[in-house]
């Protein structure tokens, strides 16, 4: 464990220089990755009426960013268990800076598809390598507490001010959203290369179980896709339905592949921790719930109201709250009343924020929608950052890796799931604002449940149920406490 970081037991924990300048760089990366998924969806548009591309051609740009990075999240996670975390960052992060820079150059649809699914599959090795970097350089208790509100901030401004920075690259053309990334990354890499230095522990034991690796890729590959294709429910639903056969087949395959192996690329033991699953389910509901309401909300500003791609990032920027308050506020409500409640509270505001939109109307002012809006951030600042911290508590040093790649396939499933939902339910619904109120209910929806499942976490109010246990869970156990 890194000796960087020093504090007091229980009390607040001081961070070294060299703990905060990789800290800063696993941020930036985290960051990287956020902003330029929103980045793009802004400058959707833009694309179609350079480069003449299809509604399917269009839609295929930002579903194949999706399928690679969902497909190889489990993959990822485990390499960067297996061959190291600083490793697989690095090399990742180089293969991110060079597709995003090949999109940036492409003149035809399908050169943006291939080079938005490598730009997926190396975000899919990248961030758990990092989330894992910054678990090892930080060690249990309000220290690492601190460390990943910081990241977890960063991570959930990317998507928020990813929509201004989009608005504005975007009038300049649409080029500069693949050379934005481009620039960042590689000032990022430089960085990682002169600070970022290896902090596993013992790695796991035993060699690479290839079966189990192609068996969850080809699974996680074809759900991602067949989830894509909900958004279109009149395009071969036969076809989806087949897709979603083949997927679950290959996850059967994969669970008796894993058993049997002596090297299982995931410990199937893990997944029997009933606060980790818990955990894992939430995030995927609670990113269902804001990504399905992002969408709504830029079809509402740009489509019904006519406002422009700026103002509407102007308009979402007051979600980027989050990175101020994720940071500063959080860590200290995490020590003082645990991670479960935190994020149930973050989960009830967004569940909240999304109804109090629910009734919006075309003479809404913006002062009308701000309440829903700020709820939004305050509830992403209590949310986002104890999913990131509850995602590795009492997971062996040695399985981080896997825990961030279980964390973030979540999130992509649930993103993917989400847009997907109230695409589906829109459609359904017709069109124009009674559609889109109809749609608005997905958010709702998928928040409360979350909230739900959370629920049944929680204890009785004398004292802490969810502090990280002072040693952890070794690899063997297979615990279903919660």
């Amino acid at each position: 464990m890194s000796n960087s970081v020093t504090g007091s037991a229980g009390g607040p924990a001081g961070l070294a220089g060299r703990a905060w300048g990789v800290l800063l760089v696993l941020c930036g990366a985290i960051f990287l990755e956020g902003i330029d998924v929103a980045m793009l969806n802004v400058a959707l548009p833009s694309i179609r009426a350079d480069l003449g591309l299809s509604t399917g051609m269009l839609s295929g740009v930002v579903s194949a960013y999706v399928v690679g990075y969902g497909g190889f999240m489990l993959l990822g996670g485990r390499a960067a268990d297996l061959l190291g975390h600083r490793r697989m960052f690095v090399l990742w992060l180089a293969v991110f800076l060079v597709f995003s820079g090949l999109g940036g150059l492409a003149t035809e649809g399908w050169m943006l598809l291939v080079a938005r699914f490598v730009t997926g599959v190396a975000a899919a090795f990248m961030a758990p390598a990092g989330l894992a970097l910054v678990t090892s350089n930080f060690p249990e208790g309000p220290a690492r507490n601190k460390a990943l509100g910081v990241y977890a901030g960063t991570a959930a401004g990317g998507f928020s001010l990813g929509v201004v920075a989009g608005g504005a690259l975007t009038s300049f053309g649409w080029r500069w959203v693949f050379f934005a990334p481009v620039v960042l990354s590689a000032l990022i890499l430089v960085a990682a290369l002169a600070l970022v230095r290896d902090t596993d522990g013992e790695r796991p034991s035993g060699g690479f179980d290839l079966t189990g690796a192609v068996t969850i890729t080809g699974a996680m590959l074809l759900t991602v896709y067949g989830v894509v294709r909900l958004e279109h429910p009149g395009e071969g639903p036969g076809v989806t339905v087949g897709v979603f056969a083949a997927g679950l087949a290959l996850l059967g395959m994969f669970t008796t592949v894993e058993r049997r192996s002596p090297s299982p690329l995931v410990r199937l033991g893990i997944l029997r921790t009933a606060p980790l699953v818990r955990v894992n389910l939430a995030a995927l509901l609670f990113l269902a719930a804001f990504a399905g309401f992002q969408f709504l909300a830029t079809l509402y500003f740009q489509e019904l109201r006519g406002w422009s791609t700026m103002q509407t990032g102007l308009a979402m920027l007051v979600i980027g709250i989050d990175t101020v308050l994720a940071p500063v506020l959080t860590p200290r409500l995490v020590d003082r009343f645990g991670n479960a409640r935190v994020l149930f509270g973050g989960i009830v505001l967004a569940a909240v924020a999304y109804a109090l939109f629910l009734p919006v109307g075309m003479d809404w002012t913006y002062l009308a929608m701000l309440p829903a809006l700020l709820l939004l951030g305050l509830a992403f600042s209590l949310a986002y950052g104890p999913l990131t911290m509850a995602a590795t508590d009492g997971v062996a040093e040695d399985e981080h890796g896997l825990a961030g790649g279980l964390l973030y396939t979540s999130i992509q499933f649930g993103t993917a799931l989400g847009l997907s939902a109230v695409t589906a339910v829109s459609v359904a619904a017709g069109s124009g604002l009674d559609a889109l109120r109809t749609a608005l209910m997905v958010p709702v929806a998928a928040a409360a449940l979350g909230a739900i499942v959370l629920a049944f976490g929680l204890r009785a109010p004398t004292g802490r149920d969810d502090s990280p246990p002072t040693t952890a869970i070794p690899a063997e156990s297979t615990t279903t406490a919660a």
